[in-house]
């Protein structure tokens, strides 16, 4: 090999090592992988550049002082990215790029050698209490490519450069398999690795063993199993029967547990053997492990089995499809401001079917008018479309699955509209009006099950409130009031509701916050954005409250979790789930579902709309919003 070759590196998505953080910085998790580190190893020898050598992976107590330093020196514990006069050359921040927030760089300071590296990408990815850093297998070019990138003058991705972050990492693939498995295992240590909801018709109670069976698992109404099964993880208690049908899942949701490390280890060791990823989906790793595999789970000869579908169906055969809409709103009652109202939806589907078939249907709803975009399963054959509507053939995976996800506009009016005002009358008291118009235009078969707002008020403590709705009920906490307008008990079904609510609201005496000598720091932060960097004149700065300063002025913010939510603005956010025809005009014809090799299975269709960041904006107040381009 001469002296100028590259060494070759396998393509594809290969894991060094991965650490978990707890928020108090400490790793109470790492796995590194040595068939990877020898190949990066064998690639960093072979290079011809001299000063660039190979180096150990960290000790977890090195890399946790290594997190701990770049947090003080980057403001957080993402760091915005942005180069400011704490910034120094050779550090995140100096590439002056946002990516730098999520793939991020640490100087590991080997103190027995008295020597320092950089350990490029870091994959970062917080859930929870937790800090996730995953770092996959890159080439040496790569990480010298990013050093001087870090090390310029300009700014890092300036237009025109010849090396700029977005361009290189758009030829490192191995980040986005990094970042699966970054969220793949966020969601494991909180307790969110669960399958999709599929919502069916409550079926009539057989009685005995098999509902004492399914019940203790959360699955009622089931005539059939898919086979294997995964065993519960902790035993649950079965809620009240949902009025619409019941849930299926084979597997239910971990609950908030400290982390289980033997279970992590297991997941780690099937999924990504020898630090390769192949099957990141828990539940068909979880289900494997705990049952097996017998001489009957065999495919047809003619038929490959795909690897969504580790082991295959036997029982009663049937389709099951939920579409679900979820409804993002901001409403102003203004005339020079328009309201804004977007769906994002996702079509869940379980195919309780013997063997390897194909299913295929044409979806209809399909208007380019409303569709902005469409991603759908790997398992989804899908040709481009035209029209309203779009041929979808698939191979189904096991269990539960998302099919599709899109983005809509509305294809009706919003379910809920209105105003909502609210003014200071005094220092501590405030009268309110809301004037809403429920379901307007809706029909049967369209039902809310349920509506409430919520007033937040994250800055001030509420003592009391007066005034009485014209429907529903009210309650309060210290820093919010709720009004229930329609509540499980009470759904309504094919007509629309006028519903008002005027009253004052008392707080607590105000008291102002105690600012730090630097005059910068505004509100309590968030332990993600809580962390204190020095200035170079000595004075504590934090980088998230220095860029909102230069926002805000003489506004005064209030907790990082709300962050539209300034004292000049207020807003009361509506909640609601309604089961009927979907916003989007997305719908499955259960006729025109097909099934090759031809076989006698029901279909099921199901159709749930919920709220997602459904705002109500104080029409006497300020509003954020933004400009939307003219069409």
């Amino acid at each position: 090999m001469s002296s100028n070759e590259k060494v070759k590196m396998p393509t594809g998505c290969y894991i060094r090592a991965l650490w978990i953080l707890n928020n108090q910085d400490f790793v109470v998790f790492s796995r590194k992988f040595p068939v990877v580190e020898k190949r990066w190893r064998t690639a960093c020898e072979k290079e011809s550049d001299h000063d660039f050598k190979y180096n150990l992976l960290p000790y977890d107590s090195e890399l946790a002082a290594a997190f701990i330093d770049r947090k003080k020196r980057e403001g957080s514990a993402r760091g915005f990215g942005l180069r400011l006069s704490q910034s120094a050359k050779g550090f995140d921040s100096w590439v002056d790029d946002p990516i730098t927030r999520h793939v991020i760089s640490l100087y590991i300071n080997k103190e027995e050698k008295g020597e320092n590296y950089i350990l490029w990408p870091l994959l970062l990815h917080i859930k929870g209490p937790y800090s996730i850093l995953v770092l996959p297998l890159v080439e040496p070019h790569h990480l010298k490519s990013y050093s001087r990138m870090s090390d310029r003058s300009d700014c890092g991705s300036a237009i025109g450069a010849d090396e700029n972050l977005s361009s290189l990492l758009l030829d490192l693939p191995s980040i986005t398999g990094g970042f699966n498995v970054a969220h793949t295992i966020g969601d494991i240590i909180v307790g969110e690795a669960m399958e999709p909801e599929v919502v069916v018709a409550a079926a009539p109670s057989v009685g005995g063993l098999l509902d004492s069976l399914t019940g203790s698992i959360g699955i009622t109404g089931i005539s059939a199993r898919a086979k294997p099964v995964a065993a519960p993880l902790a035993a649950s208690t079965v809620s009240g029967t949902a009025v619409s049908g019941a849930v299926m899942s084979d597997t239910p949701k971990m609950g908030s547990r400290p982390l289980d490390k033997d279970a992590l280890r297991s997941f780690i060791s099937s999924s990504m053997p020898f630090g390769t990823p192949l099957d990141m989906n828990f539940l068909n790793i979880t289900a494997i492990k705990t049952t097996g595999f017998s001489s009957a789970d065999v495919p047809p000869a003619e038929r490959k089995q795909p690897a969504w579908k580790p082991y295959l169906y036997r029982g009663k055969q049937r389709i099951l499809f939920t579409i679900y809409d979820t409804v993002h709103a901001a409403m102003y009652d203004r005339d020079e401001i328009p309201d804004s109202i977007t769906i994002s939806g996702q079509v869940n589907c379980r195919a309780e079917l013997e063997g390897l078939p194909d299913v295929s249907f044409p979806l209809t709803g399909l208007d380019t008018a409303r569709i902005e975009s469409l991603s759908f399963h790997p398992c989804a054959q899908v040709p481009e479309h035209g029209g309203d509507k779009q041929a979808v053939t698939f191979s189904p995976p096991s269990g539960n699955f998302i099919l599709m996800r899109y983005q809509a506009r509305c294809a009706v009016g919003p379910p809920i509209k209105g105003f909502y005002q609210l003014s200071m009358v005094s220092e501590n008291e405030g009268a309110f009006l809301f004037k809403l118009s429920i379901m307007e235009g809706y029909k049967a078969p369209v039902t809310v099950e349920f509506c409430t707002v919520t007033m937040p008020f994250p800055r001030r403590r509420v003592v009391s409130f007066d005034g009485t709705p014209s429907i529903g009920t009210v309650s309060y906490t210290d820093h919010s009031v709720e009004w229930k307008i329609i509540t499980n008990t009470r759904s309504v079904s094919g007509k629309s509701i006028e519903a008002t609510f005027p009253g004052t609201v008392r707080f607590a005496p105000w008291q102002a916050q105690k600012m730090p000598s630097s005059g910068l720091a505004l509100g309590s932060m968030t332990d993600e954005d809580s962390d204190l960097e020095t200035e170079s004149g000595g004075s504590m700065v934090n980088v998230e409250d220095y860029i909102m300063e230069k926002m805000s002025k003489d506004l005064q913010a209030v907790d990082l979790e709300e962050p539209f939510c300034w004292q000049a603005y207020n807003y009361a956010k509506v909640s609601f789930k309604m089961v009927g025809p979907s916003m989007s005009g997305m719908s499955i014809d259960p006729k025109s579902v097909s099934i090759f090799p031809a076989v006698k299975a029901p279909v099921e269709i199901s159709t749930q709309v919920t709220s997602g960041d459904y705002i109500l904006w104080n029409t006497l107040g300020k509003c954020p919003v933004a400009a939307t381009p003219e069409v």
